[in-house]
């Protein structure tokens, strides 16, 4: 159990934790089950930029043949649009094509009328100007994704493809407490002396750099206890079972097992909580104009999924213990303007080397997760251009992508 205040702000976890069962939780996992947040678009095909790909998820599809197309019928085809047709829910053969799609690799089938909805969705946000274009968004390679037909857990990749890419974030491209190493690759021979006794010491880390550090860490702590909530339990007869697996979520957070560490990792996941957090309620001055809606094309939906987004934004603004984030480059501005630049740059190349993940699902929900936390950022750093918004017409100051929008919340339902 974690208890007492978070280091570098004035929150306790009693508080977040009452908070968030009972006035968030529920309304952000509603708000992830309509149309606008469930499709995401992303690129999985992205090449890692700094080494060769040599990762491949150990369970590669689950082993699971696809069906014949002949045997697939349209409603299973187009997606979810079907999905609970009585044809559907009457064929055995249809119900293990389902499970197919469910375990193999990511399920990118899609209906054709989301397909006409997200032609709309780029045009209206093309023409409205809300948004502007991200990097690979028109990619012959991008896709858009279901993100409830594929919920992140544990695939079974693991091994020296997974350690490179997290000794990678923290080794080369993270601000770390001096004396912390973190042997992640468990295969690794410890260093002796501080690597094997875990010592923590801020010493010479500034507030900005202790904040990178603790965001890097409390995302892969969310990670990782979403692998360790959903893991694959068992697979008998071709089907899986997934579940909680105590004793992996032990070895990962246990303050014995970890050596003192674990019960600081969740508490980084608080942390990361706490700034998703202010940013909802930073950028709700951007969504309360009545010149963006979430436009899907279903006039009714979206203004109900508009009226829940601004419900949780109130919501968020009732919390009384934010993280001050005006506490950050707040030194000279020469030194300030610096630091954020390497900040900005540190967090850009942590983005990219999730295009290093060998196994599609775990780089989706990286990349997703990743892109939240950077949108977030984007938000803290920008209050002054959402203030200065212009009430009935689109902003050139500020503006996010539909993409941007998706990420964060999801990321911040994570």
């Amino acid at each position: 159990q974690l208890t007492g205040v978070l280091d570098d702000c004035l929150c306790d976890i009693e508080s977040i934790d009452d908070f968030n069962t009972f006035k968030i939780f529920p309304k952000i996992q509603k708000l992830q089950e309509r149309d606008y947040f469930r499709y995401y678009k992303v690129n999985l095909k992205r090449p890692c930029p700094f080494w060769a790909d040599d990762g491949h998820c150990s369970i590669k599809d689950c082993h699971v043949e696809p069906c014949p197309e002949s045997k697939i019928p349209v409603g299973i085809k187009a997606g979810s649009s079907n999905k609970y047709s009585k044809a559907a829910n009457n064929s055995k053969e249809l119900e293990d094509c389902e499970q197919a799609n469910k375990l193999g690799a990511v399920n990118s089938t899609l209906s054709n009328q989301s397909k006409e909805a997200f032609i709309d969705w780029a045009r209206y946000d093309d023409s409205q100007d809300h948004f502007c274009e991200l990097d690979d968004e028109r990619s012959p390679d991008a896709q858009y994704v279901d993100l409830l037909l594929n919920p992140e857990r544990y695939t079974g990749y693991k091994g020296p493809s997974a350690w490179r890419v997290w000794n990678s974030i923290y080794e080369e491209n993270c601000f770390k407490p001096r004396s912390v190493y973190r042997p992640l690759n468990p295969l690794a021979p410890s260093r002796g002396g501080l690597g094997s006794v875990c010592l923590f010491s801020w010493t010479g880390l500034c507030l900005e750099k202790r904040v990178f550090y603790k965001l890097i860490s409390g995302l892969h702590a969310s990670i990782n206890l979403h692998l360790c909530a959903k893991y694959l339990l068992e697979e008998t007869w071709g089907k899986p079972r997934w579940g909680p697996n105590v004793k992996e979520f032990t070895r990962r957070f246990d303050p014995v097992e970890t050596k003192g560490e674990g019960p600081r990792r969740l508490k980084n996941l608080y942390f990361l909580y706490l700034i998703e957090l202010r940013a909802l309620s930073k950028v709700a001055p951007y969504f309360e104009r009545s010149v963006v809606d979430l436009y899907t094309g279903n006039g009714h939906e979206d203004a109900e999924s508009k009226a829940l987004l601004l419900d949780i934004f109130r919501d968020t603004k009732s919390f009384h213990m934010h993280f001050d984030e005006k506490s950050m480059f707040a030194g000279d501005k020469k030194g300030a303007k610096s630091l954020k630049e390497e900040f900005r740059l540190h967090f850009k190349n942590i983005s990219r080397i999730m295009d290093c993940v060998g196994c599609d699902k775990c780089r989706l929900w990286g990349k997703l997760q990743t892109q939240g936390l950077g949108t977030a950022l984007k938000i803290l750093f920008s209050e002054k251009e959402i203030q200065s918004l212009p009430e009935n017409s689109p902003s050139k100051g500020f503006q996010l992508t539909r993409q941007e929008i998706v990420a964060l919340v999801n990321a911040f339902g994570r």
